[in-house]
């Protein structure tokens, strides 16, 4: 019985100090309780079946409210609640910014055997982002991806991953990404449309992003931060490779779920380390 809910940023981190009030439909608060290190809320008051507002409030983001319903074992799951930061919606200022591959990183999630997830990563690349003075849609990201610098944790698996059967990293040793467009899908929410060049295949893919905000950096530069996600289908890009284990479970899953957390420094360049 009682209330349980989990409070996230946008791009996922619990917010720890998050408190949540219920109030009945005549406006009297009827429960407050605060989330736990793990931005969990878990309060056992039982509540009179019926329809709440819930209110969710941290400092330093945007209150977030929703209706809810108690069942008639006296339990409401308001499920997970996304907060915004302050001033979130205020967009990077317009130029180019520079994407720091230090403080930014793009991994990759595949399914293994059906049971459990091959975590990857690449770890060179660079890229470029233009923000638009007058129409934010007119905006452009380009990226490079070394292919041979995938890296899963296992030195057998790496090889294979630069071999034919999939990067085939010697005959193409740069993944490559070029935005077409971009469409807001919410305050801080934007579809990303590009293209992606890998494997000698160019195919449209978009990504979904999240606006995490932007601030200064210790060493004198501004910074903007941001969350992509997509997923690929390695059929798509003629990576055809797999083995069958047993009762028709494949070895490696087709689908791989893309990850991007990027960093850019204003202006055209890196700053001299």
């Amino acid at each position: 019985m009682g209330l349980t809910a989990r409070i996230r940023t946008r791009d996922g981190w619990a917010v720890t100090h998050a408190v949540v009030t219920v109030t009945d439909m005549t406006g009297t608060q009827v429960l407050r309780a605060e989330a736990d290190p793990e931005g969990a809320v878990r309060d056992t008051t039982e509540l009179t079946p019926g329809a709440y507002t819930v209110i969710v409030t941290a400092v330093g983001y945007a209150p977030a409210a929703s209706s809810a319903i108690v069942t008639a074992s006296g339990r409401a799951e308001v499920g997970t609640v996304t907060l915004a930061r302050q001033g979130g919606t205020e967009l990077p200022p317009p130029g180019p910014w520079t994407i720091d591959p230090a403080h930014s990183s793009v991994a990759a999630v595949a399914q293994h055997l059906g049971i459990s997830s091959v975590h990857g990563r690449f770890t060179e690349f660079g890229g470029t982002i233009e923000i638009a003075p007058d129409d934010i849609t007119k905006s452009r990201v380009e990226a490079v991806i070394r292919a041979a610098s995938v890296d899963t944790g296992n030195g057998m698996r790496d090889t294979h991953l630069r071999s034919g059967d999939f990067l085939d990293t010697e005959r193409r040793p740069e993944i490559t990404y070029r935005s077409t467009g971009l469409t807001q899908a919410g305050p801080d929410r934007w579809t990303v449309h590009g293209e992606l060049a890998m494997h000698g295949v160019v195919r449209p893919v978009d990504l979904d992003l999240a606006y995490l905000g932007t601030g200064a950096d210790p060493w004198g530069g501004t910074r903007a931060a941001f969350r992509a996600t997509t997923e690929l289908h390695r059929e798509d890009f003629a990576m055809n490779y797999n083995q069958v284990v047993q009762a028709g479970i494949a070895a490696i899953g087709t689908t791989l779920r893309i990850e991007l957390d990027v960093q850019a420094v204003q202006g055209a360049s890196l700053p001299a380390a």
